[in-house]
């Protein structure tokens, strides 16, 4: 999906402070964004948040009423470079459309990883008869041995899921719990979707060299005994080695972390790199060079950047 958030300078702190021996969470509230007609909570990168590990993008598309759904998602041809998107539906289908060839049919149960590296361009749009759209998407920072790679699509319906208690466990990258999910990543890092069905309570092993954050999707939860709204992140830090989550019944969360990204990079639109590569690329897309490629049958209008905000 498209963004238009640039990175700005400056760091967010790591670690969260210690209160009367109990460490603290940042909350991060949502802004609202429009992608592609659909509404979408943002909760990465925003003032106070810019990354968590790799992970550097984080929107969730709000399930859309009946009447509202019919084919309203509509993201015409778009580049990115530098990072990787992942995209897991939890209702309805998206097409996925790219300069690779690539022509799929995004699904609930199957994460979606495209891999932009030096750059790709890709579409999405709504599947004709589906009425609901609820999805998660994020972007994972490519560390810079790696931005410029090879661009590909993978998708993997095939991830270490387990249940303890009444919570659904998902490995959707990276390792957790002495597993290893088999997503193609290129640095240390962890995603995980936790699904309760009935109220529980769960303590979540973490890494204290990670700095963690944990999304709250859909319904009731509390971390560590402080209370989560739906659509908000609960940024934990660095130096925690457990976290405890209570579920209400029927919610849903995802915890992302991994370890922290000191690298030189910034985000415009949906290029990550320095800003003379931010430039580079920009220009490329706006002149039609071959190195996006097209996306065949998009069926819309090629996305076009606003100015750069810098002179490059």
């Amino acid at each position: 999906m498209s963004n238009r958030i640039d990175d700005g300078e400056g760091a967010s702190a790591l670690d969260c402070p210690v209160v009367d021996g109990q460490r603290q969470i940042q909350h991060v509230r949502p802004r609202v964004a429009d992608v592609g007609g659909v509404r979408v909570s943002r909760v990465l990168p925003v003032r106070h948040r810019r990354i968590v590990g790799p992970w550097c993008f984080l929107d969730h598309a709000v399930p859309a009423h009946p009447e509202d759904a019919g084919g309203a998602l509509d993201v015409g041809p778009h580049p990115h470079t530098g990072l990787q998107t992942v995209t897991w539906m939890l209702e309805g289908a998206v097409r996925h459309r790219d300069s690779l060839g690539n022509d799929e049919i995004i699904r609930p149960g199957t994460l979606n990883l495209m891999t932009a590296g030096r750059g790709i361009a890709h579409a999405e749009a709504a599947v004709p008869g589906e009425h609901r759209l609820n999805a998660v998407q994020l972007w994972i920072a490519l560390p810079e041995a790696a931005r410029h790679t090879q661009p590909r699509f993978d998708q993997y319906p095939d991830l270490p899921r387990w249940r303890t208690g009444n919570v659904e466990v998902t490995l959707l990258a990276g390792s957790f719990a002495g597993l290893e999910a088999p997503t193609r990543t290129f640095s240390p890092l962890v995603g995980v979707e936790l699904a309760s069905p009935a109220a529980d309570r769960l303590t979540l092993p973490l890494r204290e060299t990670f700095e963690h954050a944990v999304f709250a999707v859909t319904g009731d939860l509390d971390i560590d005994g402080q209370a989560m709204e739906p659509d908000t992140l609960a940024y934990l830090g660095r130096g925690r080695d457990q976290a405890t989550l209570s579920f209400a019944a029927g919610s849903r969360a995802i915890l992302i972390g991994g370890e922290p990204n000191d690298a030189d990079f910034r985000i415009w639109w949906n290029f990550l790199g320095s800003k003379a590569e931010i430039a580079e690329a920009q220009r490329a897309w706006e002149a039609g060079d071959a190195r996006f490629g097209a996306v065949p049958h998009a069926g819309s209008d090629r996305l076009m950047p606003p100015p750069l905000p810098w002179r490059g």
